[in-house]
């Protein structure tokens, strides 16, 4: 195994005649230790504090441990590493107690910063503790700073005031750096206006404010997303004479960021760029998330790129590669969000959990849970513990994969690893149950989460309004909203939107219309979504007029059109026949920007069908084709029946052929308007051709639609392509009725089938279908008038058989008979 050890040391300095200064020196000095492992490619740096020895301490400090065979003359780092190693922290005296070095005071500010830079603070409040009762003990500034610095990092602001205020007890003055610690712990937590309080504290006590004191000020306000007074510190920082650094307009593009002031980011951007203010990789890092924020990928990606093409001037980072794979997240580029992970680790970077999960969220929004869980596993294997936003993630992917039950099993282990699912967990989960028809444990789950301890958001009242829709229960909508209204939650616009399509797919447009009014009474705006499910469900229930008549509504409240909602409108307009209303509204919704999709044309489609304005149907269709849009099934079955009707049936064929190609699916209504393209040009073979293709499709067809094909057959006399389709039917599993069976003996009796006509007559009654009786009297009719004296007798002998069967009831027929 080759392995490298080297203790870096910087060079000593010449100070001879200053040999208490170099004794000092020496002991504050931080020596480096680096270890490589080139058979595992693994290495690590650290650093090593000697601080004050044996040799350095007081004379009668010496003599006292000198024969003491219990005190031991450790370093500083030595004695880190043994409290690190306690199992309870209130061992530490036994430790402290044991170190020669607790003589020298000048350890106590070596100590607590090393402690600090571990991040260990319980240990640093105990070994804080331990110091204040030593005898040799004296209150320094600087061992104040390091403590409140990290009860900072920890968030633990009461205890930061605390011993701000406990340190001028013990008579130590508070300077720069402390105000500058105590700010940027309440700049943490979101308290600006402590903050703001403490920058006036230090001036009244004559501390010159530092860069470093209004970078935290401006930080404070910032991170709460007050970037209005961010930007009047920063106002005051140049007035007062101290010009911001790099670390300023960092912080200063941070609180855009945070008040969401996106394009104001990117505008205080090209100042810095106006300035010549040379950006470092966290000014980029907030640029392209605030490009992202506002849509505009491309120019992120731009940015990303040339960072790294200038690799020397800002090298990406984790962050960077993490907010592209949000990036392609977002924009549903699977296979882009992994490359840049891959890309990151070809970089020599190690990805953080943040980094993982947003793979893992990537995965998840796309249900693709077995990717998901594989980055899950890779994560433990890379030494990392999963943290809450992992498990939601793995469990929102198997709630997106309709894989309920392994989703609870996530949750489970989650508190079995003793990880607490937090609100988005618990969302996650009731939308797993919600999302497959599972209400029940979707409302249990609900409860579950207030038994433990947590409140339902608006967020959680949304999923069950979704599973409510789902389910097709119509009381279960109104149960929520009361239960959302008893717990103080207020409802927002996608809440709304959700219990209103819930009552429209419910078809209770009256209680959608009421929480319509409902919601404009408690001043909740509604958005394009709102109308569009209340324009949509209106014209669902043939309730034209009120559809339309929102759009004085949606001018009102200034709400902008949308392509959903012209199409809607179409569809209105079409269905009462209103072509130039409807004509009228798509040429509005082009002027507008808006790009007609495949359902405006198709209503304009159906437009043009219902007053019959073939030509103008087909122009429409080499409009859609010109402009792009790909036409899907109803679009096809609308445009062949304009050919149909419009006498250019040979056009259907055409279109027949383009589906092909574009591998558009065929529906009933499609196979039916090719039928009667076949009936009008007689193309027989290619009508019989057309039963073989269409026999994958037929157990989605409807048996009214199978009937009407059925008789158009026999209408035209092709009983052989009827009776060829109908065993077709037969096979594929499709419940016939009564009147598939009259098609069929209607038009064999019609070509004197009459044998045909009795078998069809036993299929009945081995199906269990109770024939009628002006079937028995068409065939008697049959047999007496046209069958001839050679086959009538026949015929009755057939019959006479079937009532011995007990197959309907032959005495009315037999009454007919008696009176012929």
């Amino acid at each position: 195994m080759a392995t490298l050890t080297q203790l870096i040391t910087p060079p000593e300095s010449s100070g001879a005649c200053r040999p208490r200064a170099a004794k000092t020196s020496d002991a504050l000095q931080e020596k480096k230790s680096v270890y490589v492992n080139y058979d595992r490619g693994e290495h690590e740096v650290s650093v090593r504090v000697s601080g004050f020895r044996k040799a350095d301490i007081a004379r009668r400090y010496r003599l006292r441990v000198e024969n003491d065979r219990f005190q031991k003359d450790w370093s500083v780092s030595e004695v880190v590493n043994r409290l690190i190693a306690l199992n309870r922290w209130e061992e530490v005296d036994c430790v402290l107690n044991s170190w020669v070095g607790r003589f020298a005071r000048k350890n106590f500010p070596i100590l607590i910063s090393e402690l600090s830079r571990r991040g260990c603070i319980e240990l640093c409040v105990n070994v804080f503790n331990w110091m204040k009762n030593q005898k040799n003990y004296c209150a320094r500034n600087d061992i104040y700073n390091t403590m409140i610095r990290l009860h900072a990092r920890c968030n633990r602001v009461d205890q930061a005031r605390g011993l701000f205020f406990e340190m001028q007890k013990w008579s130590c003055k508070p300077d720069a750096e402390t105000y500058n610690a105590l700010i940027n712990a309440h700049g943490r937590t979101g308290q600006w206006r402590w903050a703001m309080n403490l920058m006036d504290d230090m001036l009244r006590a004559a501390i010159a404010p530092s860069r470093s004191t209004y970078n935290n000020l401006i930080n404070a306000c910032g991170s709460s997303g007050n970037w209005r007074e961010a930007l009047k510190v920063c106002k005051k920082m140049t007035d007062n004479g101290v010009g911001p650094d790099l670390v300023t307009h960092n912080i200063v593009l941070s609180a855009y960021k945070s008040g969401r002031r996106y394009s104001k980011a990117l505008s205080y951007f090209e100042l810095m760029k106006g300035a010549n203010v040379r950006p470092d990789t966290t000014t980029f890092n907030i640029i392209i998330y605030c490009l992202s924020k506002l849509g505009q990928s491309s120019q992120a990606l731009d940015v990303f790129n040339s960072m790294r093409e200038k690799r020397a001037e800002c090298r990406p980072d984790v962050v960077t590669f993490t907010s592209i794979m949000h990036l392609y997240s977002v924009r549903g580029e699977i296979e882009n969000c992994r490359a840049v992970f891959e890309a990151m680790l070809a970089e020599g970077l190690r990805p953080n959990i943040v980094s993982y999960n947003a793979l893992m969220g990537a995965y998840a929004v796309h249900g693709m849970s077995e990717n998901a869980f594989s980055v899950f596993q890779e994560i433990k294997r890379g030494g990392m513990l999963p943290d809450v936003v992992s498990y939601t993630c793995l469990l929102n992917s198997y709630g997106r994969s309709r894989q309920p039950g392994k989703a609870k099993e996530v949750f489970l282990m989650m508190r079995k690893e003793r990880r607490k699912p937090n609100v988005v967990t618990y969302n996650a989960l009731i939308d797993a149950y919600g999302s497959n028809g599972l209400l029940a444990e979707a409302v249990g789950i609900f409860r579950q989460m207030e038994q433990d301890g947590l409140k339902p958001n608006v967020v959680s009242v949304c999923t069950l309004l979704a599973a409510c829709s789902r389910s097709g229960k119509k009381v279960n909508v109104e149960t929520v909203l009361s239960a959302a209204e008893a717990r103080g939650i207020k409802l927002n616009t996608v809440a709304y939107n959700s219990a209103i399509g819930s009552f429209i797919n419910g078809a209770e447009l009256e209680k959608a219309i009421a929480l319509y009014q409902t919601m404009k009474k408690k001043e909740v705006k509604a958005d394009s979504v709102t109308f569009t499910i209340l324009i949509s469900g209106s014209c669902r229930m043939s309730k034209y007029p009120e559809a339309i008549s929102y759009l004085k509504d949606m001018e009102d409240l200034g709400v902008p059109m949308t392509k959903e909602v012209y199409s809607s409108i179409l569809c209105a307009y079409s269905k009462q026949g209103q072509v130039t209303e409807a004509e009228s509204t798509f040429k509005q919704m082009k002027m507008a920007g808006c790009k007609p999709d495949v359902i405006a044309y198709t209503s304009m489609l159906h437009a043009y069908n219902a007053s019959e304005k073939w030509e103008k149907a087909c122009e429409l269709f080499l409009e859609m084709d010109a402009n792009g849009v790909d036409p899907d099934s109803i679009a096809c079955s609308a445009l062949m029946r304009a050919f149909n009707k419009g006498g250019e049936p040979s056009n259907v064929f055409i279109l027949m052929d383009l589906m092909r190609e574009k591998d558009v699916r065929f529906t009933g209504a499609v196979f039916f308007e090719i039928f009667s393209a076949c009936n009008t040009l007689q193309e027989w073979k290619r009508a019989t051709d057309l039963i073989q293709m269409m026999e994958p499709y037929l157990p989605s067809l409807s048996i009214g639609l199978t009937n009407q094909m059925l008789h158009l057959f026999g209408k035209s006399g092709k009983v052989e392509a009827m009776m060829k389709l109908f065993y077709k039917i037969m096979e594929s599993g499709v419940q016939i009725n009564l009147k598939t069976y009259a098609v069929l003996l209607e038009h064999l009796l019609a070509i004197g089938n009459w044998r045909k006509y009795i078998e069809v007559l036993e299929w009945m009654s081995d199906g269990g279908i109770q024939p009628s009786t002006q079937m028995y009297r068409d065939i008697i009719s049959f047999g007496e008038r046209s069958a001839g004296i050679e086959f009538e007798p026949l015929i009755r002998q057939k019959l006479e058989s079937l009532r011995n069967k007990g197959v309907g009831d032959l005495s009315k027929a037999h009454r007919h008979e008696a009176t012929l």
